[in-house]
């Protein structure tokens, strides 16, 4: 017999390992590639202006679907391709909702002394309630125990790993999430090497425990996706000197 969650964590606790269950997410898919602009930089922008004029009555509908699905019956990879899907699209909804803004950290929906949006329950999953940090951080990181997590979720922020162009599919995840992981990486907002000092995104320092749990770890991970060139610069050196973060919006109009 199925038992209804009553929680993030009883979610994050149920999937289908047989299941044959799936969802389609071409619609947002659509959206992505008609509002997600990559740049020459390599980071991926997202038109907020022309989304919030022409796309919220799709995206609404998306999340809805989203909403109304059973997530507990899908398989692993359908679950992962569905969290990061539905983390993405109700971010966006909830930037697009308060645009313009300059940083996600402006939209102040969590309550007191909480900068943004990430601990207001936003959606409704199996009748659960649930916030963008129920998903990132007790239903994904919590479920999957894969540090790709990171690269599947984006928080609208310029230092963040990309919002893709196509929504991630059980399918296809994990050479989506290999992609992420190597784009980001090999990006001076992942990793930049100079004078032989690294630098490395804050999420390696926030999460590091996603990463084997030392800046050794967080090194190891780097060496799996980056290019020969960056691989070598890496090599050569034994520590990472600083994070940086980049808060400011991923808009196309700035």
């Amino acid at each position: 017999m199925q038992v209804t969650p009553a929680s993030a964590q009883d979610i994050a606790a149920q999937f289908s390992r047989t299941g044959t269950k799936s969802v389609d997410h071409s619609d947002w898919t659509k959206l992505l590639k008609m509002y997600v602009k990559p740049s020459a930089s390599g980071l991926n922008e997202i038109d907020y202006k022309a989304f919030k004029a022409n796309g919220r009555v799709a995206l609404t509908a998306y999340l809805d679907k989203l909403q109304a699905t059973n997530v507990t019956m899908l398989t692993r990879n359908e679950q992962f391709a569905f969290w990061a899907n539905l983390y993405n699209a109700k971010t966006i909804d909830i930037v697009l909702e308060h645009y313009p803004v300059a940083t996600i950290r402006d939209i102040d929906i969590s309550g007191f002394f909480k900068n943004g949006p990430w601990d207001k329950k936003v959606v409704s999953v199996n009748k659960v309630e649930l916030s963008l940090n129920d998903i990132e951080h007790t239903i994904m990181r919590g479920t999957f125990k894969d540090p790709r997590v990171h690269y599947s979720v984006n928080c609208a922020s310029v230092g963040c790993p990309n919002l893709p162009t196509e929504a991630f599919v059980g399918s296809e995840l994990e050479s989506q999430l290999d992609a992420g992981a190597r784009t980001y990486i090999n990006s001076p907002r992942g990793f930049a090497v100079v004078n032989g000092r690294i630098r490395a995104s804050k999420i390696y320092s926030w999460f590091q425990d996603d990463f084997e749990g030392s800046e050794s770890g967080v090194l190891r991970h780097a060496l799996k996706y980056a290019k020969p060139e960056l691989a070598a610069k890496i090599r050569a050196v034994n520590d990472i000197s600083g994070f940086d973060y980049d808060w400011s919006l991923n808009d196309t109009n700035k």
